[in-house]
């Protein structure tokens, strides 16, 4: 053995005895009066690493020790929870949430998405109730209750720290999870030109950009884009790079519904990694997916793009749920114009516009995109009827409903969005499964749900099943049964990774210091249980969530506790605003 390999090991064990003596090695688990201690985890941490067995020991709402298993087993705590060898990992972030209503004046528990071990929900895709004026009031009018709930609210949400206040709201409410969101950039465009097309003015784009500016230092994670949808559909990309440009300092991200999903998928693209580089913030682009079975064959150049721009250097990531499935209104198929000022269902029942309303529908030579152009009839189920002799139609395809109405698909189309006052959804089945899978294997995807989180007790309209299934759902079918990644990378997709586009550095990992937002999954067992045809059913296989330390779903069920918090950006200023009337 060389003498010099004999010394440096002699120097080094020599060293370390007398930093144990002197007191200056790790010391050993602080086992003494913690809140609450998990034994005998399989810990999967968030960073994609390998599990290991270990304890948890938590304080307060901060995880204070992890520790080998066995070490904090005879710590005293106020309570003890045994995982028996069942996963322990962060809990899950929805970097894609719609509970809107629940988070501020509804029910604050959102079980469809506590079930499945999310603890922080993010919202944001294009419009946000706060800021608000009245042109960003007249964005939020609507025939129902929730509408008129949401409006009241919105209303309150003025002046240059109307988002921070909203943030505040919503803590304030009582909540199960952590909230916080991204600036809609309708609601940025709202506030400065109500519901109009056209181009803004320089003043108009000052305005925009105060607006950014003040959110973001109340906490926004940055601006949300949705660009199929009117209003939000009228900015253009010179408009959107400067909104990025005055979020760039405050280190925010620009997330994006793209412009199309469809045929003009990789133009869209184009546009939004352009956003990201003149603007110079990154780029996330929303529920990635080539819609349309016309296009799958559009799936590979998309990922490829996405490469590219990622080996050029520019930070460009993605989000999926994973389901071959999406969900929106079925206004959508309707061409942006026909929205604008609030008039869609004026225009509709002009009968000298509905040569032109037909023809842009459904004629791609137009260039005219809307959302129907690339599907059949077939591949929409549509919900949310009120009126009652449509009733039977609940779930139903819009093929079968254009039938029994003895009108072709366009027509029953513009009837249905007037007879019910454009309060219909649909489900368009327009992906491959082999895309989804595809996509969702890239490192760069992250896991959102595109939906709000519901109760299956009081919830009957029919909604999308990735309101109760996305995260349970990427664990067990795709983890687990098809091995599509491992579920260590399964989690990294749902936590670590997600909490570093947000900015959240003490979230989304399993390590000391750390928020206690954490979830008990048993891996054999842990699937999604909702359908399309059956949607309000628990996911199954997620055994207790800790959020802030508190227990909100211990042993399979919702303990009622609201211990959730705002969650701020990278901009935040670090004052906490007062939710207005408190």
């Amino acid at each position: 053995m060389p003498q010099r390999f004999v010394q440096t090991t002699l120097a080094r064990a020599a060293t370390a005895f007398l930093l144990t003596a002197a007191g200056c090695a790790k010391p050993a688990p602080d086992a003494s009066a913690y809140d609450l201690v998990i034994t005998n985890g399989r810990i999967i941490d968030g960073t994609g690493n390998p599990y290991y067995y270990g304890d948890v020991g938590v304080r307060g709402d901060r995880i204070a020790t992890i520790a080998p298993r066995g070490a904090l087993a005879s710590a005293t705590a106020k309570e003890k929870v045994d995982a028996g060898g069942l996963v322990v990992s962060p809990g899950f972030i929805d970097i894609q949430s719609h509970s809107w209503g629940s988070l501020l004046f509804a029910d604050g528990r959102v079980i469809g998405k506590v079930s499945q071990g999310v603890t922080t929900e993010i919202l944001g895709e294009a419009t946000t109730p706060a800021p608000s004026n009245t042109n960003v009031d007249s964005l939020f009018a609507g025939g129902d209750p929730e509408d008129a709930l949401m409006l009241t609210r919105v209303s309150t949400f003025r002046g240059e720290h109307g988002f921070g206040q909203w943030l505040a709201a919503m803590e304030q409410h009582g909540i199960s999870v952590n909230a916080g969101s991204y600036l809609g950039a309708t609601t940025v465009r709202g506030y400065a030109m109500g519901r109009a097309e056209g181009a803004a003015s320089p003043a108009q784009l000052d305005t925009m950009r105060s607006v950014v500016r003040n959110a973001m230092r109340d906490g926004a994670f940055g601006i949300s884009s949705a660009l199929i949808y009117p209003p939000g559909s009228y900015a253009s990309t010179e408009e959107l790079i400067e909104t990025a440009k005055a979020m760039a300092p405050l280190h925010g991200t620009y997330i994006t519904h793209i412009r199309s999903e469809e045929g003009a998928l990789l133009g869209a693209m184009d546009e939004a990694i352009r956003i990201g580089k003149d603007g110079g913030v990154p780029v996330v682009i929303y529920h990635f997916k080539a819609s349309g079975q016309r296009n799958w064959s559009l799936a590979a150049p998309a990922i490829a793009k996405v490469d590219s721009a990622r080996g050029a250097g520019q930070d460009v990531k993605a989000t999926m749920y994973s389901y071959p499935a999406s969900g929106n209104s079925l206004s959508a198929c309707v061409p942006g114009w026909v929205h604008a000022d609030g008039k869609l269902i004026e225009r509709l029942q002009d009968a000298a516009l509905r040569p032109r309303i037909r023809r842009e529908m459904t004629d791609l030579a137009t260039g005219v995109i809307s959302y129907c152009q690339d599907n059949q009839p077939s591949a929409y189920q549509i919900a949310g009827f009120k009126t009652p002799e449509w009733k039977q139609f609940e779930g139903k395809r819009l093929n079968e409903i254009a039938a029994a109405l003895k009108m072709d698909w366009v027509d029953a189309t513009i009837a249905l969005i007037i007879g019910e006052q454009n309060k219909l959804g649909k489900v368009t089945f327009g992906m491959s499964d082999a895309n989804v899978s595809a996509m969702m294997s890239r490192p760069w995807v992250v896991i959102g749900s595109d939906a709000g989180g519901s109760d299956p007790d009081t919830t009957t309209a029919l909604v999308h099943p990735r309101s109760y299934g996305t995260f349970a759902r990427v664990l067990g079918k795709y983890a687990r049964d098809e091995r599509l990644f491992t579920l260590e990378e399964a989690v990294r997709k749902m936590t670590w990774s997600t909490a570093q586009i947000l900015g959240l550095r003490d979230r989304g990992l399993l390590k000391e210091g750390s928020f206690a937002d954490i979830v008990i999954f048993d891996p054999a067992t842990v699937i999604d249980k909702a359908t399309f045809e059956k949607p309000h059913q628990l996911s199954v296989g997620v055994r207790d969530v800790f959020v802030n330390g508190t227990g909100v779903w211990r042993n399979s069920k919702h303990t009622g506790a609201t211990p959730g918090r705002a969650v701020y950006g990278p901009g935040w200023d670090g004052t906490r605003r007062v939710a207005p009337g408190r």
